[in-house]
């Protein structure tokens, strides 16, 4: 059991898209949409950050095995 369940990166967009969507959420709320609108509105950006972070966060190839990085490396991958 020595391999974690998320890995550090995907914990990362996790963790931002919430943080975007609890914003979203509350601004929502204080600009008087009311509980449901905020709610409603904090989802719909917490959503919509998983794949903006997902593709800003740039892969963590420490931790891939050297085959795949030589292949990606063929390939002319630069991101990983």
């Amino acid at each position: 059991m020595d391999r974690s369940l998320v890995s550090v990166r995907g914990a990362l967009v996790l963790l931002l898209a919430a943080l975007a969507g609890v914003c979203v959420g509350l601004l929502s709320l204080l600009a008087g949409n009311g509980t449901a609108g905020g709610v409603l509105a904090g989802l719909t950006a917490a959503g919509g950050a998983v794949p903006l972070f997902n593709q800003a966060i740039a892969p963590d190839t420490a931790h891939s095995r050297p085959r795949d990085r030589e292949a990606a490396a063929k390939e002319g991958d630069t991101h990983g």
